[in-house]
């Protein structure tokens, strides 16, 4: 059809014409524009010929016509599909930080999760008890101020390192062989949770005995060492269930190992490592450290039998024959109430017949303070309630924070 056309037509027709077929497959509306004005010129200057073509040009656009609207679709169509092309590469930016964002808050989330367990695994309130008992008795070797140096700051560092070691392995070694036991007493354990496994539990005991024995072998105190020693022995003793041993089962003995470590082997292991180890200085029992060892074998005796009457319904089922199964919640509660009075009783005799003002005066206030507060606090707990028990039982342990923060003021 073109080529008919340009052979009919003077040059003016063919420019109209070719210019219109050249704009079908580009800009639409400017070809119907052109279309209809060259119309008009081939009319006015090719008169004689315009009847025969007239109607091939008003075919031709009308074929125009019937293409615009399919042209105009796939060229919106080209254009969406490059927005749409467009939108899905701005989309694959803003997805990668979002995606890396979520991947870094899950890990975030799995790190606390595990240092969560591993917090309530190692029984925060020994491990608070055991690094200030450390540090409250080392202050007993100090007789003057000089004597507060980076030698004295490294021998107590050594120590609170090496026995928070022993606490997690004598802890956890209690929660391996107790682990149906914690399923009704203690269901938040990780090992009775099931967010421990067995073997899970297994290393982390091992890694930390193995731990504080080097530790204690590498810093070559042997009153650090045999501490460490004594209450491996005596924590393994405690819990672990072969024949002749799991003392915990009889209430005598499970005092008894109780009262030996955090009575005993505490304040005088750890006294002597410093006073002996660090300072040089010949062994001596001073006041302070006789006071301090006759105090918290009171307050050892009470954790031993207290830590019980919250768990009396588990061990009735194991056949532990704890003081509290035996005696009964109350009566248990009362006797360690009555005992921690009387401990308090003898550091106000001890703190009146002080040598030292300031001494007399801050350990006669603190003790008195401490035995008011357990009095009011004891008349409040509700025996039928394990909770309110539970929670005594660690305000017994505030108490014994406190009675560490005395006792390097008693002179």
């Amino acid at each position: 059809m073109d080529s008919l056309l340009v052979g009919t037509f003077p040059k003016s027709c063919s420019y109209s014409f070719i210019t219109t077929t050249s704009i079908a497959g580009g800009n639409l509306r400017r070809s119907k524009h052109c279309a209809t004005n060259n119309y008009h010129s081939i009319a006015s200057s090719c008169a004689p010929k315009a009847s025969r073509h007239k109607r091939k040009i008003q075919n031709e656009c009308n074929i125009l016509r019937f293409w615009q609207p399919s042209l105009n679709h796939y060229c919106e169509g080209v254009e969406g599909q490059s927005k749409y092309q467009e939108c899905n590469r701005k989309f694959a930016v803003k997805a990668a930080p979002e995606q890396s964002f979520e991947s870094e808050k899950n890990i975030l989330d799995v790190v606390k999760s595990s240092l969560d367990a591993f917090y309530r695994f190692s029984r925060p309130h020994t491990v608070i008890g055991t690094a200030l008992s450390i540090i409250s008795v080392s202050l007993l070797a100090v007789d003057k101020l000089p004597d507060i140096s980076p030698l004295f700051f490294t021998g107590v560092l050594e120590a609170v390192v090496a026995a928070l070691f022993m606490n997690i392995y004598i802890v956890g070694l209690n929660q391996l062989s107790d682990v149906e036991i914690d399923k009704i007493n203690k269901p938040y354990l990780p090992l009775a949770s099931g967010e421990y496994s067995i073997s899970t539990g297994a290393i982390i005991v091992v890694s930390s005995a193995i731990l504080s024995f080097w530790l204690g072998w590498v810093v070559g105190s042997r009153p650090l060492f045999w501490a460490l020693f004594i209450s491996f022995v005596l924590g393994t003793a405690y819990s672990i269930n072969v024949p002749w041993l799991r003392w915990k089962r009889f209430a005598v003995l499970a005092a008894m190992c109780i009262l030996s470590v955090r009575a005993v082997i505490v304040q005088l292991a750890f006294f002597l490592h410093i006073q002996t180890f660090v300072f040089k200085r010949p062994a001596i029992f001073s006041r302070p450290l006789i006071f301090a060892t006759a105090f918290m074998s009171f307050f050892s005796v009470v954790i031993a039998l207290f830590k019980d009457i919250p768990d009396i319904e588990g061990d009735k089922i194991f056949g532990i024959q704890s003081f509290s199964v035996r005696l009964g919640q109350k009566r248990v509660f009362w006797i360690c109430v009555t005992l921690l009075q009387l401990a308090y009783g003898v550091a106000l005799v001890v703190g009146a017949t002080s040598s030292c003002l300031w001494s007399k005066v801050v350990t006669g206030l603190g003790h008195a303070i401490l035995a008011s507060v357990l009095f009011y606090r004891a008349k409040s707990v509700d025996l039928r309630s394990k909770a309110s028990i539970t929670s005594f039982y660690m305000f017994i342990w505030k108490l014994f924070y406190a009675e560490y923060l005395l006792i390097p003021l008693v002179r």
